[in-house]
């Protein structure tokens, strides 16, 4: 029996895991043991995205918190150092860039364990970035680099890598949006604000960059609510950002033009994003739904890991450019949006890919 411990780092993780989870249930001779290195009362991990996913809670949780990375790392390879020595594995999957993600790739190596990383192949080509030295490091010590695409996989080429090493198993975010496409639910919100299929935009923020440079995210707020005109703006955020976003449109008087709303469930948050007349989002997540959607998308940042969704899909980059915000909201709202197409194996059977190559390995 083939021995499978998969790592998540974060809320994100979890819906990327959950397609290769569904699928290891599915196929004999592999097991998993899926690990949080966070805490078990952390208010993101709402039950209703595990039913969501259709997958159940972690086997086990880390408890690493904290805000400095450097310490967060520290903590994720000592708590994991002791989780993997008592739960042998054949192989650690691990997700993304997190600190986390990172502080448990090198505890596998140490370990002496293969190593995989799922959604490799990622550069922002910023070393001042905490999350490219992150990528820069799991890459260099995965055993099995897991590509969604041909960027992905020339990155990797022109690092060097080994390609004997290297699987373009397309984008596993994919599996699950085929997966739950039919079940997305109708948010109480519709009602609540009067909003109409296709009529309105979605904003998310998360970025840290963004929410500390108080006076450009302000720019950027009046250049999106400005040119959205009297297309409605839903904004699900939370914590900080819902702290910053709310006072800023408040001193702007733009609190009517926008509703910020609490965040909302796996399934009612795909059908509003999926229902959207467009979407402004930091989120490179959110920016592969809309392509697969094919729901214009702005984000809010100068680079993202899955150029697939600027060459043939619905993302436009405008950075943290409040004038470019401005022309490119104009053109959602106009119609003016560029057509798009589905990417090279966004098929929706990335994670049988994956479990096919890890019984072979």
């Amino acid at each position: 029996m083939k021995k499978i411990c998969i790592v998540a780092g974060a809320r994100p993780n979890f819906i990327k895991v959950a397609p290769l989870i569904r699928a290891i249930d599915r196929t004999d001779g592999i097991c998993y043991r899926l690990v949080y290195t966070g805490r078990s009362d952390d208010p993101t991990l709402e039950d209703s995205l595990f039913s969501d996913l259709q997958i159940p809670h972690p086997d086990a949780f880390l408890d690493a918190d904290c805000e400095n990375l450097n310490e967060l790392t520290g903590k994720v390879m000592s708590a994991f150092e002791h989780y993997i020595e008592n739960n042998p594995a054949d192989v650690v999957i691990v997700v993304d860039d997190l600190a986390s993600t990172m502080a448990a790739a090198i505890v596998t190596k140490k370990q002496g364990l293969k190593l995989a990383h799922l959604v490799a192949g990622t550069r922002s080509f910023d070393i001042k970035m905490p999350k490219e030295i992150n990528r820069l490091v799991i890459d260099g010590l995965s055993d099995l680099l897991f590509t969604a695409g041909m960027s992905n996989n020339s990155i990797t080429n022109r690092e060097g890598t080994e390609q004997s090493r290297v699987y373009m198993v397309g984008n596993i975010l994919i599996d699950n949006l085929r997966f739950i496409h039919s079940r997305w639910q109708r948010p109480a919100v519709f009602d609540d604000l009067s909003l109409c299929e296709g009529e309105y935009l979605v904003f998310t923020l998360n970025r840290k960059a963004l929410l500390s440079d108080v006076a450009n995210l302000q720019s950027m707020l009046q250049a999106m609510v400005t040119k959205a005109g009297s297309v409605p703006i839903v904004a699900p955020l939370r914590g900080k950002a819902k702290d910053i976003v709310c006072r800023l449109l408040a001193e702007m008087e733009f609190g009517s033009r926008v509703s910020v709303i609490e965040p909302l469930g796996y399934l009612e948050f795909g059908y509003l994003t999926s229902h959207a007349k467009g979407i402004i989002t930091d989120s490179g997540n959110v920016a592969e739904e809309a392509t697969f959607n094919a729901v214009p998308c702005i984000t809010l940042n100068s680079y993202t890991e899955h150029i697939e969704t600027v060459k043939v899909g619905t993302n436009v980059l405008v950075g943290e450019d409040a004038e470019q915000l401005s022309h490119a909201v104009d053109a959602i709202v106009s119609g003016c949006c560029k057509p798009c197409a589905i990417p090279e194996r966004w098929d929706g059977r990335s994670a049988e890919r994956i479990v096919s190559i890890l019984l072979n390995v």
